[in-house]
């Protein structure tokens, strides 16, 4: 991947490898820009983030590398945060970063895409949720808080798919990201998941080519030898749908390099 935004260290509990095993890939893979992007920390669900206490190390241990490999690799820094009201915090909202990230992984404070809480979709309405979820990605694009929308249609994971037209379950929240001038990733975390293709689905990507909306690419990167995978197909996804070039953030500015 030419950029990678989406990556993560073992801070947040779920990853694997040392920061420069990541970073050693990304440069192999031939990748020109590549951001750490961990989940950040918040007063819910901590199993699966870092530690407020952690902020600092973190931040220094990929200024440190920045530093280190900055004749082979731009090297950013990044929060991956979730967007759940009552729960964010503004010593993560206003950290000193690159970018901020800004993504739902609960409704209602369901972790719908843990495998943990897999068993809620049997009680839901389908539909009901696919909504909810978009709904939340709509506000969450509306606070303007956030530079890059994560996963954007995240709730495939498990491949549950809706009755309605997605394309329709998501039309405000699209808008809303066009109007909150965020950018929308490509991450090849679902190709590791049942739903088995990127976020997000070729068919919303041409709803966001159709809005000006701008794109970048992630790996999502839980262990090195994941990054940089599946560089080949979501590039050849987002040419043929027309894009030309893929954004990256530096000190909170949109920046780009061609595809």
């Amino acid at each position: 991947m030419i950029v990678d935004l989406h990556n993560h260290t073992p801070l947040c509990n779920h990853a694997e490898g040392e920061i420069e095993e990541y970073i050693e890939a990304a440069i192999q893979k031939g990748t020109k820009v590549f951001g750490f992007s961990d989940h950040a920390p918040m007063d819910f669900d901590p199993e699966y983030r870092m530690k407020f206490e952690d902020m600092q190390a973190y931040e220094a241990s990929v200024l440190a590398v920045k530093e280190k490999y900055k004749d082979k690799i731009e090297i950013l820094l990044g929060y991956e945060v979730d967007y759940l009201p009552g729960h964010m915090d503004e010593r993560v909202l206003h950290a000193d970063v690159d970018y901020l990230i800004g993504s739902v992984h609960f409704i209602d404070e369901w972790g719908f895409d843990n495998p943990e809480f897999i068993g809620q979709y049997e009680n839901e309405d389908i539909d009901v949720i696919w909504q909810k979820y978009f709904d939340a990605i709509e506000a969450m694009a509306k606070t303007k808080l956030f530079d890059i929308v994560g996963h954007l249609d995240l709730i495939k994971i498990f491949k549950f798919m809706p009755k309605k037209e997605i394309t329709e379950i998501a039309k405000k929240a699209l808008l809303a990201i066009k109007e909150s001038d965020m950018v929308l990733e490509i991450n090849v975390a679902g190709y590791r998941k049942p739903v088995a293709e990127a976020y997000p689905s070729k068919e919303l990507l041409e709803e966001a080519y159709k809005l000006g909306i701008d794109i970048t690419l992630s790996s999502d990167a839980h262990k090195p030898e994941q990054v940089g995978l599946y560089n080949d197909q979501v590039i050849a996804m987002a040419k043929s749908i027309g894009y030309r070039e893929c954004a990256y953030f530096q000190n909170r500015e949109k920046k780009f390099l061609p595809l």
